[in-house]
């Protein structure tokens, strides 16, 4: 078995005993499109850590978990040429918290899952006047990287996205134009953007409210509820059963807009990160 068939099997038990996947979307597509290109990876055989850009994802299948295997990838990975300076805890796991205590990790950020279903009635979409809401065109993206920049400035993840990081979402097999929501202003010859609401379905019953951003000239329209609203409408006429959303627990204006469009959090769904 190779490196990599190493690291799919543990993240396919990882996520058919916790229900969480150890490794987040970002990593997934550096690894799919980059392979290990710049990046530290270590394996026993039901366990791996993987080191890219100072960030860590270690995971032990949970066969193997109680024996070590986390204290000697974490081990490995700490002693290695590469930077390590923050990991991720996927769904808060016990074993994560035990790791980061005995090592001197900090917990500096939380990232909440946010659930609402879809059975639940929405309120009508009334657009502002002079807005009108549309799919993704061809000739979109330079604008939409620019709102999603601007938008995600002091983000870790999000902000940076490039045109080739947008190129590669847009081949996965998820995407679908009609459900990259863009706000334009009507007024506009060529409608220039407000803002964009990027849905994602993941299966046939989970659907996600996946980036949401307005530019900084419509901010204190309203337009985020909007946006957010239209892309509800439109993930519950695919048919699926539960919307989720992933907000950082300290964004309370986020989080309210959230909770008062009927979106709840439990304290499983929870992913922490550490830094050293």
């Amino acid at each position: 078995m190779s490196e990599l068939d190493v690291v799919t099997a543990v993240r396919e038990a990882c996520v058919a005993a916790d229900g969480q996947d150890p490794l987040d979307e970002h990593a997934v597509l550096r690894l799919k499109h980059a392979g290990l290109e710049g990046a530290g990876l270590w394996v026993e055989e039901q366990g791996f850590a993987l080191v890219r850009d100072g960030d860590l994802t270690l995971a032990v299948s949970p066969d193997a978990r109680g024996r070590g295997v986390g204290g000697r990838l974490l081990g490995l990975a700490s002693d290695s040429e590469h930077p390590l300076d923050r990991a991720w805890s996927h769904g808060d796991h016990p074993a994560a918290v035990r790791l980061a205590q005995r090592d001197g990790w900090a917990r500096t950020r939380e990232l909440w899952v946010m659930r609402r279903p879809t059975a639940d009635p929405l309120p009508p979409l009334d657009l502002p006047d002079g807005v009108r809401v549309r799919g993704y065109r061809e000739g979109d993206a330079a604008d939409l990287l620019a709102i999603n920049a601007a938008a995600f400035a002091h983000h870790p993840e999000q902000g940076g996205m490039d045109a080739a990081e947008l190129a590669e979402r847009m081949a996965e097999p998820w995407y679908d134009p009609e459900g990259l929501l863009i706000a334009v202003d009507a007024d506009v010859a060529e409608g220039g953007m407000l803002g964009f609401h990027w849905t994602k379905q993941h299966d046939a019953t989970t659907g996600e409210v996946y980036v949401v951003a307005v530019g900084p000239q419509a901010q204190g329209r309203g337009l985020g509820r909007v946006l957010t609203l239209a892309g509800l409408h439109h993930l519950a006429a695919t048919g699926v059963a539960e919307v989720i959303l992933y907000v950082e627990s300290d964004n309370t204006p986020a989080r309210e807009l959230y909770a008062s469009s009927g979106f709840a959090h439990a304290a499983s769904d929870t992913h922490v990160q550490y830094t050293r």
